[in-house]
């Protein structure tokens, strides 16, 4: 039976959209207090606190006690039985895979190496596999996944899903990824590119919750950017947006895989830290240098310097361009900590434009080599379509 709709502007109806406002933050933010609901809201006190009710009893949210301020508080999310989503992270190296429920409770993981030149084709059909081995540990199949985010080394086109910029991710170009995989494994998928997502992480749970904007800067054997406004992303017509990496610092320098010259990959890139170590040092992945840094190793830790340093005027351009409340540093050479974020300080104070509020903070992520795949959790559960309404006959709470 097909529910009947309030008519506009009458009280059924505008409790309706107050408790669909409630259901989207939490969507955004996976838990929230009811003082913390109400702010993102707009709505008072009194008005979430009755729809909490409303929506828990009728199996929709979860409730449970925390304390805030010091201050006993009612902390809200979704219920977890309404389903499950998978994240999904493809670096140039490493392939992530996260399944969660609507509430963002990881409740299985798997990682695995990548070769270096990975193809879309044989990727997409060993993730299938992985996804279908993953639910079915849990109990369930992949038709129980409500949908699946997927983050990919590269920018992607908004518009058409594919890769917007030729020679970054040979092997997955002029492919819709979205559409390939969720042929594969018949749930919906949603793309993009891993900076956007890693970004997507910290700014919706992580270390930019509170800013206003935030960039997230990821450094591994790429680099690149995700500027992220009010809790969305900021993505340019074709997806570029935040490409630090192909920021020139030379243009008499390196030729880059880009095609262009001394762009910032070209000198704190993964494979431009490691090209200047001989072989017989073992340094063949960024984890051997990460390692080498920790153990006290100089050379180790001057590598790494130095490529805190050239990130950091490349970082002080986007800040002159975009004038972000935080900056935060993730990625496997994010790892590094303060090897890595002090130079960039000292070359964000000598080449950004000084404000009254002074510089962006600069901080590592809080997700660390996570902060991707939960980026991709968050892009599927955005476009899970959560019904609000109270239900008035038996009826599925979520589609896909």
């Amino acid at each position: 039976m097909a529910r009947r709709q309030a008519p506009p502007g009458s009280q059924t109806s505008l409790r309706e959209a107050n408790r669909a406002r409630v259901v989207e933050s939490l969507k955004r933010h996976g838990r929230l207090t009811q003082i913390e609901l109400a702010g993102s809201t707009g709505l008072s006190p009194a008005t979430v606190s009755n729809i909490v009710k409303e929506l828990t009893a009728s199996g929709l949210l979860h409730t449970s006690f925390t304390t805030s301020s010091g201050r006993r508080a009612t902390l809200v999310s979704l219920a977890r039985r309404l389903g499950l989503v998978a994240g999904v992270h493809y670096s140039s190296r490493h392939l992530h895979i996260a399944i969660a429920d609507t509430a963002r409770t990881i409740v299985t993981q798997s990682s695995l190496p990548l070769p270096l030149d990975h193809r879309h084709d044989s990727e997409l059909d060993r993730l299938a596999l992985l996804l279908g081995d993953m639910m079915e540990s849990l109990g369930g199949t992949l038709s129980d996944l409500l949908g699946v985010g997927l983050a990919l080394p590269a920018p992607i086109d908004p518009r058409t899903g594919m890769v917007s910029t030729p020679g970054l991710l040979r092997g997955w170009e002029g492919v819709d990824v979205a559409e390939s995989l969720s042929a594969r494994i018949g749930r919906p998928v949603h793309v993009d590119s891993e900076a956007n997502l890693g970004g997507l992480a910290e700014a919706r749970e992580g270390n930019g919750r509170s800013a206003a904007s935030s960039v997230f800067i990821r450094v591994g054997h790429t680099i690149s950017a995700g500027l992220v406004v009010g809790g969305d992303l900021f993505r340019g017509v074709n997806g570029k947006a935040g490409q630090i990496g192909h920021v020139t610092l030379d243009e008499h320098g390196p030729i880059c895989r880009c095609s262009n010259r001394g762009c910032l990959e070209t000198y704190a890139g993964g494979p431009a830290l490691l090209s200047l170590f001989p072989p017989s040092e073992g340094m063949h992945r960024l984890g051997d240098l990460l390692h080498a840094a920790e153990a006290g190793d100089g050379a180790a830790r001057r590598v790494i310097a130095d490529a805190g340093r050239h990130i950091g005027i490349a970082a002080a351009s986007l800040c002159n361009l975009f004038d972000p409340e935080i900056i935060v540093v993730g990625g496997e050479l994010g790892q590094a900590g303060e090897i890595l974020m002090a130079p960039m300080r000292h070359s964000l104070e000598r080449t950004a434009l000084p404000s009254a509020d002074g510089l962006p903070e600069i901080v590592g992520a809080s997700f660390g080599e996570w902060a991707e795949t939960r980026g991709a959790i968050a892009i599927a559960l955005d476009h899970v379509t959560v019904d609000a309404q109270l239900p008035s006959a038996p009826s599925l709470p979520i589609t896909a």
